[in-house]
């Protein structure tokens, strides 16, 4: 298991990094690099979570005051975490019935909402948290997500976004008002769900097919403020740690937040 929230301040950038393997059941491998960065902030309000031997990956981004961002993407996570360990190696069933793997999936985000808004009281009453998640079971994953945390997929030199965020400017953008390459624009950060918030989260859910050579990102808006589509799938086609070279590549780019990614590669078959 790995689990990472804060990264200590340095200088230039902090290094939280993780590397594993994991064999699904049909022999589906899949391995990550992971990497969350306080960056240009005096805090990191960010987290991500990997439990290969489940298949869940996960990236938050919390919100609601200096300690409450911190609390609200801990306890999505480890509520996720939680979740995955009870339902031991068998996972969600995605490979037995996919709407019984959606309806846990959808289960498992809904507990982590709960969770934060039962501890949002007092001086964490205002805390919440995006969620971006990848459950990945023999060549198949769900993925889930609430807010602006993304997944990107890399697949043949092609990057594709495969999450729509939930916030005023995609709301926009869907209604044809706007688009998504007018950055900066007023009202940019405004979103329309998060865990901890109310009303009950209701993510989306959408079950995706795993090629070898794929690239998914996780990550979180401290990411895609600095950098568009095209510059994320240079900064994937990293050989060494693609997680360090989108972490690198947003801060360079001048990003203000705190920066996560989290980079799963399938590889090739030998």
């Amino acid at each position: 298991t790995s689990f990472c929230s804060t990264s200590p301040k340095r200088s230039i950038l902090s290094l939280e990094k993780w590397h594993v393997a994991r064999r699904g059941a049909d022999d589906m491998r899949i391995e990550h690099h992971g990497r969350s960065d306080t960056g240009r902030r005096d805090n990191n309000e960010d987290a991500f979570v990997a439990l290969p031997e489940h298949g869940l990956y996960a990236v938050a981004d919390g919100m609601g005051g200096y300690e409450g961002g911190e609390v609200a993407s801990k306890l999505a996570l480890a509520s996720l975490q939680t979740y995955f360990e009870l339902l031991g190696q068998g996972g969600l069933g995605l490979d037995e019935s996919e709407d019984v793997a959606l309806e846990r999936m959808g289960l498992a985000v809904r507990i982590a909402d709960r969770e934060v808004t039962r501890r949002a009281v007092g001086t964490l009453s205002k805390m919440g948290t995006t969620l971006a998640c990848v459950a990945v079971q023999g060549s198949r994953a769900i993925l889930a997500h609430v807010g602006d945390s993304r997944v990107y997929r890399l697949r043949d030199g092609e990057v594709e976004r495969l999450t729509r965020d939930h916030s005023l400017v995609a709301e926009m953008e869907a209604a044809g008002l706007t688009s998504a390459s007018q950055r900066g624009m007023p009202f940019s950060n405004i979103i329309t769900q998060a865990l901890g918030q109310g009303p009950d989260a209701k993510p989306d859910l959408r079950v995706e097919e795993l090629m070898p050579g794929d690239r998914l990102l996780l990550c979180t808006d401290g990411v895609t403020d600095a950098l568009d589509d095209e510059a994320i799938g240079w900064a994937l086609t990293s050989n060494a740690d693609p997680a360090d070279a989108v972490v690198d590549a947003s801060y360079m780019a001048g990003s203000a937040d705190n920066i996560t990614a989290l980079v799963l590669t399938v590889p090739y078959r030998s």
